[in-house]
């Protein structure tokens, strides 16, 4: 499988045109949209989504990433990571970073090879596209080993204490491990203490609550209510636990 994840949103042409490019060179391979409403011009808060995502990937499966900004940039590295026996495809603007950083294997390639033909803005339909096509058609593509630990964000804290993500229902998706946590613990946001519950129906209408989400990270929400909207919380707001 590709998986691809990216902040290019679900409208528009630009999922389309990558995905055809991967499907006229590997008809036989199957592409999963598994994000494309990414933190936009975020790649951090990006990477800790990417890194709780990235438990369901398989042994062989590739992962094509792509978060402005920076991408295009002529001092932008594109790179393949085999990290776990799983590749990602992408720039090093810090989205792969704390993947690598929880892997127990990672080996990193900075890729030399271009196209004839590319554009300047289009590097996830132009270069990283056909950089995936080319390694499962086992075609050879110049690049080099790179230490994993140049790769830029390899200094993140493996935990983030911030909203990574907003969900269609307000729900606000955070970088914190929810195993870090006991269920005692009280999250502290925008002036509210919010306690844990299991699920939703356990809480009343309207009531705030924490919890751990299906990816395994420590997740805000209000039972039939928009957490964010109701805590005027944005990407980046920070929070912190008390016992």
């Amino acid at each position: 499988m590709i998986y691809l994840f990216t902040d290019f949103g679900w409208a528009g042409p630009y999922v389309g045109e990558m995905k055809a490019v991967l499907s006229r060179d590997l008809p036989d391979v199957t592409l999963i949209d598994l994000m494309h409403d990414a933190p936009i011009f975020d790649p951090k808060a990006s990477a800790y989504l990417l890194a709780a995502l990235s438990k369901q990937f398989r042994a062989g499966d590739i992962c094509l990433g792509v978060i402005d900004p920076g991408v295009g940039d002529e001092n932008r590295r594109v790179v393949m990571l085999e990290i776990d026996d799983v590749c990602y495809i992408g720039p090093d603007n810090g989205l792969f970073a704390v993947t690598a950083q929880k892997s127990s294997r990672c080996v990193c390639h900075e890729i030399i090879w271009r196209p004839e033909l590319s554009s300047y803005s289009f590097h996830g339909r132009d270069v990283f596209a056909p950089v995936a096509s080319r390694l499962c058609r086992n075609i050879e593509t110049a690049s080099r080993i790179i230490q994993h630990a140049s790769l830029i964000g390899f200094d993140w804290s493996e935990q983030l204490a911030e909203a990574v993500y907003i969900d269609h229902y307000g729900n606000i998706v955070t970088g914190i491990s929810a195993k870090r946590c006991t269920t005692k613990e009280v999250l502290c946001v925008a002036n509210y203490q919010i306690r844990y519950a299991q699920t939703f129906s356990r809480v009343e209408v309207g009531g705030l609550f924490w919890y751990e989400n299906s990816m395994g990270l420590v997740e805000i929400a209000a039972n039939g209510v928009n957490a964010a909207a109701l805590l005027s919380v944005g990407i980046g707001t920070k929070f912190s636990f008390v016992p």
